[in-house]
């Protein structure tokens, strides 16, 4: 894995598309949210994805593992914040379901990297 791209990764493919999910669902929110709850999901999305390739770009397991990590509390913050958005009616049922069945599978893969990468180390 040492030699391939952040871009290479299945689970920066996976962050990417949902992080363009949440910027097209996050469109039709009220105008109101246009620097609260929408601009605050756009963030944690980005983060998730820019935190993989970070991390990727380190020289060490343990530092891509730590970016992991941050990437993953931000899929977490997003988690909630789906969850909020569907909550408030901002979202169809159906889109928060999307949404949250996407985040639940980059959870999935990251916790994957973050294991398979543990078990490199040790």
């Amino acid at each position: 894995m040492e030699g391939s791209s952040f871009r290479d990764l299945r689970v920066w493919q996976q962050a990417i598309e949902l992080a363009l999910l949440i910027y097209r669902s996050s469109e039709a929110f009220p105008k109101h949210e246009v620097y609260g709850l929408s601009q605050q999901m756009r963030r944690a999305a980005v983060s998730v994805a820019s935190n993989i390739a970070e991390g990727k770009g380190h020289r060490s397991d343990k530092e891509f593992r730590h970016f992991l990590f941050h990437a993953r509390g931000s899929l977490m913050e997003l988690e909630t914040q789906i969850l909020l958005a569907g909550k408030l009616q901002y979202m169809s049922a159906e889109q928060a379901t999307l949404l949250q069945s996407t985040a639940t599978q980059v959870g999935r893969s990251l916790s994957g990297l973050i294991n398979s990468l543990t078990s490199r180390a040790a």
